[in-house]
């Protein structure tokens, strides 16, 4: 009964226009990012340098206009939705599982366990964020699984005091020491009493770092760190046009507004998810 009251209420919430929205956005970008070699109507690293910087042209082939060297702007931002979507999906379940385990290990067990843990934590949140993620990907080196392990550096503090505030919480109610009393181990425990109640909140975590990844992916491939440069991104379109924004204004203003609408669509649906699926986070 109660989860048949919440689902109703997460379906009403998912009809009103703030989420309508961000699920019309974020279900462009899937298409965009699934069907992109249908979509793209040229290759997106293809050049041509007498079409160099074409603006825009409603009627003509290239609808978004050219770069400065001639590759179509709306194939690079369709191509680009691709490599977005990838890393912050990516960043999201890395930095989800070793949050939350490390979370729940810590809050469950206490004492010497929940020290080390807690420590660790407070070393790495030290650090500016971008500033961690810039120096994982300058002495490592660059590609796609060094960038997911560098954004997802952090990431993974908020899932991790999330879960020990659960696992602290639940511990030492009734329900689990009933459990721990009929013989059930400590990962049964785990598995079908904390981690269950973790799930909702997670995911409205998961939601608002999902727009963090991609702003933060987008930043490293605007400073030159984030995936080869023959991968088109949105951060390395606009770093491109940083030298034509006078001239090429379409080269930095739509993989900009593809940034924004993208992370302003899932914020969106973080804070409808957060108001109907916990309360409890919802800030005033």
């Amino acid at each position: 009964m109660v989860r048949s009251s919440k689902t109703r209420k997460l379906a009403k919430a998912l009809k009103s226009p703030k989420a309508a929205f961000s699920l019309a956005v974020i279900a462009l970008l899937l298409l965009a990012a699934a069907f992109a070699p249908l979509i793209a109507p040229f290759d997106p690293n293809r050049q041509d340098l007498m079409l160099a910087m074409t603006p825009p042209q409603l009627a003509g082939p290239h609808f978004l206009g050219t770069d400065h060297v001639g590759r179509d702007m709306m194939s690079r931002i369709i191509y680009g939705s691709r490599v977005s979507l990838l890393i912050a999906v990516a960043v999201v379940l890395f930095s989800g599982v070793v949050g939350v385990t490390l979370g729940v290990v810590s809050g469950y067990y206490g004492g010497r366990v929940d020290s080390i843990v807690q420590k660790f934590l407070e070393v790495v949140w030290a650090f500016p964020p971008l500033l961690l993620a810039i120096s994982i990907v300058a002495f490592l080196g660059q590609g796609l699984g060094i960038l997911i392990v560098a954004l997802a550096s952090q990431r993974w503090i908020p899932y991790c005091r999330l879960a020990r505030a659960e696992a602290l919480s639940l511990r030492e109610r009734e329900f689990v020491s009933a459990a721990r009393s009929l013989g059930a181990g400590d990962a049964r425990i785990l598995r079908t009493h904390i981690l269950p109640n973790l799930i909702q909140s997670a995911l409205i975590v998961a939601t608002f770092a999902m727009a963090t990844a991609i702003i933060a992916e987008s930043s490293l491939s605007f400073l030159g760190l984030g995936v080869p440069a023959t991968t088109p991104t949105w951060g390395g379109m606009l770093s491109d046009a940083r030298a034509y924004i006078s001239t090429s204004w379409w080269m930095a203003l739509f993989p900009g507004l593809c940034i924004f609408c993208t992370v302003l669509a899932i914020n969106l649906l973080g804070d409808v998810l957060r108001t109907h699926l916990d309360p409890r986070l919802n800030r005033a």
